[in-house]
């Protein structure tokens, strides 16, 4: 019987035991990545950071032959920055069904954790993946044959749920202040139920106090500094935090869930960005009656099949119309 003493519990994630060891308690469970007979999606999992041993599984239809350029999507799953992996099963079963449904090569990246790799190490290695992608138009380059035989490097979207949402958020405004803009074409963001938050509640925050405080208690778990809830890391519309109006991409799917204690967040960030001065064009979806990330833990319900259609409607908006 386990008799250590409990000195944090950061419910559903983790518990922080007196002695200093650490229980994930969720997103531990992993996959390996082959054939996935029901989707007919093949996936495998490569070192992209050798420094660092960070890792990606990547995905394609298996049906693709080479030559046939297909949209590109880094993909950054959720997990509060603490928990899971692309190799948890929920999100490889994510994975096949969006590959198989929007016809894309995807790349999910296994960006390294907290609290042994502090933030903003997962920004920093989602950097270093998205630059890993790039690196493949240089002769001298990575030549990973999925990326070269089958992405379109034109046609490049950044998608995630929860913290990898807001991980995408935050690569879009760097690529604007560097180069690799010139390499890759971003034409969108998906973004499904984006983590962000602050001090001051708003809309049904106000109401929920209990789970209010649990968001609360998870970022700054994560994210302890002076700023607590207002770091720019977490919320984007704070005094100091890069204008929204640099995001680097030519259209935002913001997809939100009626029931998640973030929604308000996620609507939020779709009417900022629509004001900012952004050019591109902005969407937003709303799903009834739904939590967070229902759609990794209940996939094949009717809301969730229709959750990842919308998101493949909108990585295939760079396709060209078959003739």
């Amino acid at each position: 019987m386990d008799s250590k003493e409990v000195a944090l519990d950061l419910f559903p994630y983790l518990k922080v035991y007196k002695d200093g060891t650490l229980e994930r308690v969720a997103g531990v469970e992993v996959v390996p990545p082959g054939l996935d007979p029901e989707t007919d999606v093949l996936s495998k999992d490569i070192v992209i950071v050798p420094e660092t041993g960070v890792s990606a599984r990547i995905y394609r239809p298996n049906m693709a032959t080479e030559g046939q350029k297909l949209p590109l999507v880094l993909y950054f799953h959720g997990g509060a920055f603490c928990v899971a992996s692309p190799a948890f099963p929920n999100y490889h079963n994510c994975l096949n069904k969006l590959v198989a449904e929007a016809n894309v090569v995807a790349v999910s990246v296994a960006y390294r954790l907290v609290p042994e790799h502090p933030l903003p190490s997962a920004y920093e290695d989602s950097w270093a993946a998205l630059q890993w992608v790039a690196s493949h138009k240089d002769k001298q380059g990575n030549q990973e044959s999925w990326i070269k035989d089958y992405a379109e490097f034109e046609n490049v979207f950044l998608a995630g749920d929860s913290a990898g949402a807001n991980i995408a958020h935050h690569l879009a405004l760097r690529i604007k202040e560097s180069g690799l803009g010139h390499k890759l074409k971003i034409l969108g963001i998906g973004m499904i139920h984006p983590y962000f938050w602050g001090s001051s509640p708003i809309g049904s925050e106000l109401n929920d106090g209990m789970r209010k405080e649990l968001v609360d208690k998870w970022w700054l778990y994560v994210c302890p500094s002076d700023k607590g809830c207002d770091d720019p890391l977490i919320n984007p519309f704070v005094d100091g935090s890069p204008g929204l109006a640099g995001l680097a991409c030519d259209g935002i799917l913001v997809i939100v869930a009626e029931k998640d204690i973030l929604k308000d967040r996620g609507v939020l960030y779709y009417d900022e960005v629509v004001k900012s001065g952004w050019k591109g064009k902005a969407e937003i979806m709303e799903t009834e009656g739904e939590d967070h990330v229902f759609h990794i833990f209940n996939p094949d319900c009717d809301k969730a099949k229709s959750l990842i259609k919308r998101l493949a409607s909108f990585l295939n908006q760079g396709k060209p119309p078959a003739e």
